[in-house]
């Protein structure tokens, strides 16, 4: 594996001459994803050094071990070489996985209730507000696009479907693993018996395109405009600001109406239709791979489920790694930290197996 990095520092030289042409700066894109790429082969690179450097102590720590005077202190020394050495190899090993095409990008985020009636969509409320006190922590950025209202009433707020967009460093490599049906198990606020129910809500996490990667000819689109629905400004209910956009090749319907500028719900529907193009471009290209859209959403039934939300016991389970953390009031309020790194960690543990087990 090290012997490609005389090959690694020669693409960082070719990676700093594109990231000064500038063709490159011009092109958001292709600038982001070089300057990725750029950072990933830097750390690498200073990895590596480390590790010669680390290799050459070691080397004279085996010379004073023949000398019995230094013998002990010697011996204290190359262990803690070694442990560093094996820590700095294992690393490395890391950067060098294969990378995920999408990390560096913005995301959109569709979060929809599914079986369980009003407390679906209680839940599925909740679940945004989840994610918007998560986004708060990481320092990200989220904006509504589109939402539906469950009109649950009462003090919880509940949302029949609900898209957003998170945008902000490392996004969506933290979330890409959010993507599935999220099971809760609790006491709705209506239940008169104190009898806990089971409900579900599917969450979905799509890359957002380049508009290089997905075209869409104005011929395909139908557009409609109405007056928009439900609570909001002087403007929003007396005018046609609300926007439907048909994509006719494919029938998908995006619908958007929570701004009071048609123009501006016309780009945010758009940008949600381009985001659901590439996912279906995704799925197309390996109908196998875990970010496909459908094996994430499913049908919302409860038992195609990934993880569990019992409100009871505080406890949430990750079904897809065996993770089970009593702090369920603290993951609702924004403190995912623990199980994002747990999924991440076993991700590349499972992307290593493949890399050694295919030498």
């Amino acid at each position: 594996m090290f012997l490609r990095l005389e090959e690694l520092q020669q693409r960082l030289g070719e990676l700093d001459r594109q990231l000064m042409n500038p063709t490159v700066t011009s092109q958001p894109g292709r600038l982001r994803d070089l300057s990725q790429e750029h950072a990933n082969l830097s750390r690498m690179v200073d990895m590596a050094a480390q590790i010669e450097e680390t290799q050459t102590q070691l080397s004279e720590m085996n010379e004073l071990l023949a000398d019995p005077e230094m013998r002990e202190m010697a011996e204290q020394e190359h262990a803690t070489l070694t442990g560093r050495l094996a820590h700095l190899e294992q690393q490395l090993r890391l950067l060098m996985l294969p990378k995920d095409p999408y990390e560096g990008r913005n995301l959109v985020l569709e979060i929809r209730a599914g079986t369980g009636g009003d407390e679906a969509a209680i839940f599925a409320g909740d679940l945004l507000r989840m994610y918007q006190r998560y986004a708060g922590l990481k320092g990200w950025k989220m904006e509504l696009l589109s939402a539906s209202e469950s009109g649950t009433g009462g003090n919880s707020s509940g949302v029949k479907e609900v898209t957003v967009m998170l945008a902000g460093a490392d996004v969506y490599a933290h979330m890409k693993f959010e993507g599935g049906v999220h099971r809760v198990q609790r006491v709705p606020v209506t239940e008169a018996q104190g009898r806990i129910h089971t409900s579900a809500a599917t969450v979905a996490i799509l890359p957002e395109p380049d508009e290089v990667e997905v075209k869409i000819a104005d011929k395909d689109l139908r557009i409609d405009v109405y007056r928009s629905g439900g609570p909001g400004g002087q403007s929003v209910n007396t005018t046609d600001s609300a926007v439907r956009i048909t994509h006719l090749p494919t029938n998908m319907v995006v619908i958007c109406q929570d701004e009071k500028s048609q123009l501006k719900n016309k780009a945010k529907a758009l940008k949600v239709l381009s985001a659901r193009l590439l996912e279906r471009q995704r799925a197309e290209q390996a109908a196998t791979e875990a970010a496909d859209r459908r094996s994430q959403v499913g049908s919302g039934d409860r038992s195609e489920r990934i993880r569990t939300y019992n409100f009871p016991q505080n406890r949430l389970t990750d079904h897809r790694i065996g993770l089970t953390l009593y702090k369920l009031d603290q993951i609702v309020n924004g403190d995912l930290d623990e199980v994002v790194m747990a999924l991440m960690a076993y991700h590349q543990a499972e992307l290593l197996k493949e890399q050694e087990g295919g030498r």
